[in-house]
């Protein structure tokens, strides 16, 4: 039987280490990470370089402005630290698998083997959601929602948006959606680790989708469609985690089944 069925085997005894082993690792584990992040950074400076960065995340709001109308740097230094900004946050985005693996590779030698399996697919699918959410909101979201406001939009009133309170906005879209891609990632742990049951998800779907409603309108802007567009996919994702959790339960019981009586897996 595996370890993970026979409570009073412990594969991780005897393996533990002095605390400053651990801040050393913890050290090594942060350098690591930092030089992923500087070699991410050095190479969007390259190419595509900063200025081709914030052409690329202003291309949603300058499709619905004038032909010649451009973004405005309000601030003195707006023109320096605005594309610094943007190209440290596209350096985030490149090395965030790095990023996340090293936090992994601190915490796996106090795992489990059967916790490691299931990690590694875990940071794998969250990185690619934390992706799917960020191009979600760059390829779809902003589009729509800047055709939304600039329909209210008065003849009168020249729409030239400051450089420096867009990037603050997209950023935090980016954010929430990438946090909001998540959702099948929560839900798989919470089955995994036993704190609800399948059951108990699918009942509370009536609950999640009012929560999700709740969620986008306080953390999007004031509009129906940036709106609609956060709560709808976690909606869908919540159904797809708890679609994902039911196979990895039947998949576990399937293992429990498949070993013999006092043999080890």
């Amino acid at each position: 039987m595996s370890s993970f069925q026979n409570p009073d085997h412990d594969e991780l005894a005897g393996t533990e280490q002095p605390f400053v082993a651990h801040l050393i690792e913890l050290r090594d584990r942060i350098i690591r990470a930092a030089y992923g992040l500087i070699a991410a950074t050095v190479l969007l400076a390259i190419w595509p370089g900063p200025s081709r960065l914030i052409d690329i995340i202003a291309a949603p709001i300058r499709a619905h402005m004038p032909a010649d109308a451009k973004l405005i740097a309000v601030g003195v230094f707006s023109p320096f630290f605005i594309p610094l900004k943007v190209l440290l946050m596209a350096a985030v985005l490149l090395a965030l698998p790095w990023l996340i693996y090293q936090a992994w590779a601190f915490i796996a030698p106090g795992l489990y083997s059967h916790e490691k399996r299931f990690a590694l697919p875990l940071i794998t699918f969250g990185s690619l959601l934390a992706y799917g959410g960020i191009a979600f909101v760059q390829l779809f979201v902003l589009d729509r929602m800047f055709g939304f406001i600039q329909a209210f939009t008065p003849a009168s009133v020249a729409a030239t948006p400051d450089i420096a309170s867009y990037v603050e906005a997209i950023l935090g879209l980016y954010i929430a959606f990438g946090m909001a891609f998540q959702v099948p990632i929560v839900v798989v742990l919470a089955v995994r680790v036993g704190l609800v049951t399948v059951e108990q998800l699918v009942s509370f779907r009536g609950y999640f989708i009012v929560v999700a409603f709740i969620i986008a309108a306080v953390i999007t802007p004031p509009d129906a469609i940036s709106q609609l567009a956060l709560a709808v996919p976690m909606c869908l994702l919540y159904e797809a985690g708890i679609w994902v959790a039911k196979i990895f339960l039947k998949k576990r019981t399937d293992d429990e089944g498949a070993s013999p009586p006092g043999q080890s897996s």
